[in-house]
């Protein structure tokens, strides 16, 4: 019997050949390299990566799409299936010493917040390849001085090297979605450009920063950034929190947990 796509997941499953043919050529998976599918749902490009890859471990939420998947992929490769919540899923345990490749067309409601969770084990990943609502990777890679560029931004770039790689329609997928998706990679930063002494007063500074964006920063630091510690990293109190680059953002936080 075939499995609806359950809301509460989130679901919205690939069957378009020419988009996950594209998929796996950007993604370019060998005999040998350690991947990581994050909710493969009825296993799309599950088998292709399986294929290509000779093993694959995917983290798959529904219980009810686990059977149907094993069934597909049997005799394509070592599959390991992981029924479990990506959000609470320990990636690094998988391969402590490993580079992982991470694969997956995320919940469009729980991409952030998976996003961050697997950038907080970005010592064991190699890479991110994740389908995603277009407009967050239009703000996931978007560079200073853009309408779109905030606080998404910052905390992604910070940590890793961004790319839009193309665009995908609703039609792509079953049920159609009511937004267009993009497909991104994310290249974790080795060692980090811009070290970052404290994260959390990081996260602090560019959320209030952007959260009140057509403000000065002299306006919407307030209270957190002394004007004179802005002038003395170099900066106008007077820009606005979009006109900042990753760089500027690190070493002010920087500069501010110290003082």
């Amino acid at each position: 019997m075939e499995h609806h796509p359950r809301k509460r997941f989130g679901q919205n499953f690939l069957h378009d050949p020419n988009v996950i043919r594209r998929i796996l050529s950007v993604v370019d998976p060998r005999p040998g390299e350690r991947l990581v599918e994050i909710g493969p749902g009825r296993g799309a490009i599950t088998t292709g990566l399986l294929q290509a890859a000779e093993r694959l471990d995917v983290v798959e939420l529904d219980q009810d799409l686990i059977g149907p998947l094993a069934r597909r992929c049997a005799n394509l490769g070592a599959l390991t299936l992981h029924n479990a919540d990506a959000l609470a899923f320990d990636l690094c345990a998988l391969y402590p010493r490993g580079r992982l490749r991470l694969v997956g067309n995320l919940p469009y409601n729980l991409s952030t917040p998976l996003l961050f969770h697997f950038l907080d084990q970005a010592d064991c990943i190699r890479d991110i390849h994740f389908m995603l609502q277009q407009e967050v990777v239009e703000r996931i890679a978007a560079g200073p001085g853009s309408k779109v560029y905030g606080r998404l931004s910052v905390m992604i770039q910070v940590y890793c090297r961004a790319e839009s790689l193309f665009r995908v329609g609703p039609g792509a997928f079953t049920p159609v979605p009511k937004v267009n998706s993009a497909f991104v990679r994310l290249i974790p930063h080795r060692p980090l450009p811009y070290p970052v002494q404290n994260p959390a007063c990081l996260s602090r500074l560019v959320a209030q920063a952007f959260g009140q964006r057509r403000k000065t920063l002299r306006n919407s630091l307030r209270g957190l950034v002394n004007p004179w510690l802005l002038e003395a990293q170099g900066l106008d109190p007077g820009q606005r929190a979009e006109d900042l680059s990753v760089a500027a953002f690190v070493h002010l936080a920087n500069a501010t947990c110290k003082s």
